[in-house]
């Protein structure tokens, strides 16, 4: 199924859009797509609401997108998950995944205006799969047993101040937590609709120009090693994202390093997940 989030920031409605593209509004079963949601059965339930015609229609006209999953308790990001990305960052090939945080309140719908922060000269972009967790996971016994906490898939788009992460700190969070930094959706796709995750096309351009054009299967850590890897030093819980890592093509990698700057517009899609479109700005006094 594909989960949405309609409306004003901070007054989103749930949604689901069945096969034929038409909207269908949640809120007789649940107030908003939560933690909660997730781990009631959430997605069987609205399954069966919708075959039986108990979901009213909606009009998604003029309606603001938000991201698929309210308030995520934490962003956890897995970075240098490509080769060739880590090739072009001049990085070599991780041995273990390479795992840093993001703050949660970053996220943002994923057609709302990115900001670029006061004194960035180095805003990035990243197209990335996203995992929603959707059960909690802990100590998992083996990646194989990730399947069964995963609630499903959007996209993301990782948005890096490059400077303030590599050259400020020796952590990489300053870089990644800026505000509005984590555009997510527009869907959260469930698994099953999914199928296999390691068999997905990412693409990203700038300003329409093609920047990234990659393939899930081209990942060093697979999305069930990262989830499981993830189990054995932290709980995840539901409603939890994980970012799993950038193909090759971000302005760091890039010759020229042609950097976000106000008014350039981004706009990123994965196979089955839908399409993404910023315009980003300068940040507001």
């Amino acid at each position: 199924m594909k989960f949405m989030r309609l409306g004003p920031l901070g007054s989103e409605q749930p949604a689901v859009q069945s096969d034929d593209g038409r909207l269908w509004d949640l809120t007789p079963l649940t107030a908003d797509i939560t933690a909660e949601f997730l781990t009631s059965d959430g997605a069987a339930r609205a399954r069966r609401a919708l075959a039986a015609g108990e979901l009213p229609p909606l009009d998604g006209d003029g309606l603001r997108v938000g991201a698929p999953i309210a308030c995520p308790g934490k962003i956890v990001c897995v970075g240098l998950n490509y080769r060739d990305h880590a090739k072009e960052t001049g990085a070599p090939i991780p041995e273990r995944p390479v795992v840093f945080m993001k703050a949660a309140n970053t996220v943002v719908g994923p057609y709302d205006t990115v900001r670029i922060p006061r004194g960035s000269e180095k805003t990035d972009w990243e197209v990335e799969l996203a995992v929603v967790i959707g059960a909690q996971a802990r100590y998992l016994a083996s990646p194989e047993a990730a399947r069964a906490v995963i609630a499903g898939y959007t996209i993301s788009n990782d948005v890096s101040e490059r400077s303030f992460q590599l050259e400020l700190s020796s952590q990489w969070d300053l870089g990644k937590s800026c505000e509005t930094f984590n555009p997510l959706g527009p869907w959260l796709v469930t698994s099953d609709e999914v199928g296999d995750p390691q068999a997905l096309g990412l693409r990203l351009r700038v300003n329409g120009e093609e920047r990234q054009n990659g393939t899930t299967k081209d990942m060093i850590f697979s999305v069930d090693h990262i989830v499981w890897f993830l189990s054995q030093y932290m709980v995840l819980e539901p409603g939890d994202v994980v970012n799993t890592g950038t193909p090759a093509g971000v302005a760091l990698g890039l010759p020229d390093s042609p950097y976000l700057r106000a008014g350039d517009t981004v706009e990123l899609e994965i196979d089955g997940l839908g399409r993404q479109r910023q315009t980003f700005s300068a940040a507001e006094a």
